[in-house]
């Protein structure tokens, strides 16, 4: 069976950071490209960063959070990370992790995500 595990969010202040975990079984994730997304309540959940499979070399970011939030992945761990530093109150909403490719209207296959709100 199929887990993501997120966890790592909370409530941080305008320009705080915070690094985000999801922990994958039932998949040898080694082998796969992964991502991170969020939702906002009412919106549709949208890609933030994703990085290539194995070595994790290659990494792609959305533009809102370009230069602000880095991707990595610990394959041993099977864990993959979000660090987000200078976060604003736009970054609010629950954060998922997922294989790349997922696509993010996806009804089905998502872990509880994890909540990041940013105060001003």
């Amino acid at each position: 069976q199929v887990q993501f595990v997120e966890s790592g969010g909370g409530l941080v202040q305008s320009g705080g950071s915070l690094r985000l975990s999801c922990v994958v079984s039932g998949l040898v994730v080694r082998v796969l490209p992964m991502a991170w997304f969020r939702q906002v309540p009412g919106n549709q959940r949208e890609l933030v960063a994703s990085i290539s499979a194995v070595s994790g070399s290659t990494t792609n970011y959305a533009d809102f959070v370009k230069g602000r939030f880095t991707i990595s992945r610990d394959n041993a761990k099977k864990t993959i990370y979000l660090q987000m530093n200078d976060l604003k109150p736009e970054d609010t909403a629950v954060y998922y992790c997922n294989t790349a490719g997922t696509p993010s209207d996806d009804p089905s296959g998502w872990g509880q995500g994890t909540q990041v709100t940013v105060s001003s």
